[in-house]
């Protein structure tokens, strides 16, 4: 195996690194969201990503990009969450054209519900991953992003 074939193997192995803890965190979160809020990861994200907005509001192609979804996906997970009561959509206010996601009171008040449950599990996944030693270095490179408090 040359020079090449092995930074290919070293990209490939990360990769699967990455995949496996994605995988133990997304599936830990699934469970957890679904069974004590009725709500999915993805679901979660995006009120997540609405919460963290000035104005808890955010245009239609740009929540597409933080959930990590297609146009389409968005629009159809939007609707869903809009039928449940969590978020409205509005027309933005300087452009006629674009559309804003907003964090409906239903939606603040089930995230705040789902926010602990959240961060318990992945907590918790992470700590499960970590404790396997193929996933320990990722993990550790995980943990080293997380803000540290401040004094």
């Amino acid at each position: 195996m040359g020079i090449a074939d092995d930074a290919v193997e070293i990209r490939a192995h990360g990769w699967r690194t990455l995949a496996a803890v994605h995988a133990l965190v997304e599936t830990a979160l699934e469970k957890a969201l679904q069974g004590g809020h009725g709500i999915s990861v993805v679901e979660y994200t995006v009120l997540d990503a609405l919460d963290r907005q000035d104005g808890r509001h955010m245009r239609m192609r740009r929540l597409a990009h933080t959930a990590a979804l297609s146009n389409s996906a968005t629009t159809r997970l939007v609707t869903r969450l809009e039928d449940r009561g969590l978020l409205t959509r509005v027309l933005c206010a300087d452009d006629r054209r674009g559309i804003h996601t907003e964090l409906a009171p239903a939606g603040v008040e089930l995230l705040a519900e789902a926010r602990p449950t959240h961060d318990r599990v992945l907590r918790g996944a992470l700590d499960e991953a970590g404790a396997t030693p193929e996933l320990a270095p990722l993990v550790g490179a995980l943990r080293a992003l997380e803000p540290r408090p401040s004094r």
